[in-house]
């Protein structure tokens, strides 16, 4: 990590040392203490980011139990050699996903985003690669995300309007639009195209 962004890596592991012995703390000074830990992370946070510590708050110290990262799947579908992106309402693309719903699978959510984003029915076939975000993309983010790429095949459907995305077309390796990179970026597309080239004899990457 950069000498610039290690601030955030401090704050990021006081909130988490904090979360855990907010969970199995029972002293009632110590879980007093690791509040203060963990308003410290949320003061840190806000002072380098210009958010209202408030906003910070909320969004970094919410979560009860043991701190784990999210995860985020992502499917890469392919046309005649063409990759699948969804176009979202700031005009950036991206490949067809989003957070991984409690009460269902890794491989079902990635099926349930395409639907939602793109219309299409999809069917999951093969896990390209599970990353770690903070490892692959910017800006960085005060929690962990395991991001999950799924090579699916389309089924039926078409595309339909819907909230969060304003179109979808496929893309060839050498002519990629603007990407949303804190999502997706150009290394992990051309990594789902060796995937899709490699078939079958693909093996999974993991960090």
């Amino acid at each position: 990590m950069e000498r610039d962004q290690r601030w955030l890596k401090w704050a990021v592991e006081l909130q988490s040392l904090a979360q855990a012995g907010l969970t199995y703390g029972r002293d009632a000074y110590d879980r007093a203490r690791y509040e203060r830990i963990r308003e410290i992370s949320a003061e840190i946070l806000s002072h380098m980011s210009d958010l209202p510590v408030g906003t910070v708050r909320d969004l970094f110290c919410s979560e009860t139990g043991y701190q784990t990262p999210k995860i985020d799947t992502r499917a890469a579908i392919f046309q005649d050699g063409k990759i699948l992106l969804v176009q979202e309402n700031d005009k950036r693309w991206s490949l067809p996903g989003g957070w991984c719903d409690v009460d269902i699978s890794v491989g079902e959510n990635t099926v349930k985003e395409v639907r939602e984003e793109s219309g299409l029915e999809a069917a999951a076939e093969l896990v390209i690669a599970i990353q770690d975000r903070a490892k692959h993309n910017l800006p960085p983010y005060a929690y962990g995300v395991c991001k999950i790429f799924v090579l699916c095949s389309v089924t039926g459907g078409q595309f339909q309007e819907n909230i969060e995305t304003i179109g979808y077309g496929y893309f060839a390796e050498n002519d990629l639009p603007e990407l949303a990179e804190e999502k997706n970026n150009g290394e992990q597309l051309r990594m789902c195209f060796q995937a899709y080239r490699a078939g079958e004899a693909w093996r999974t990457l993991l960090d």
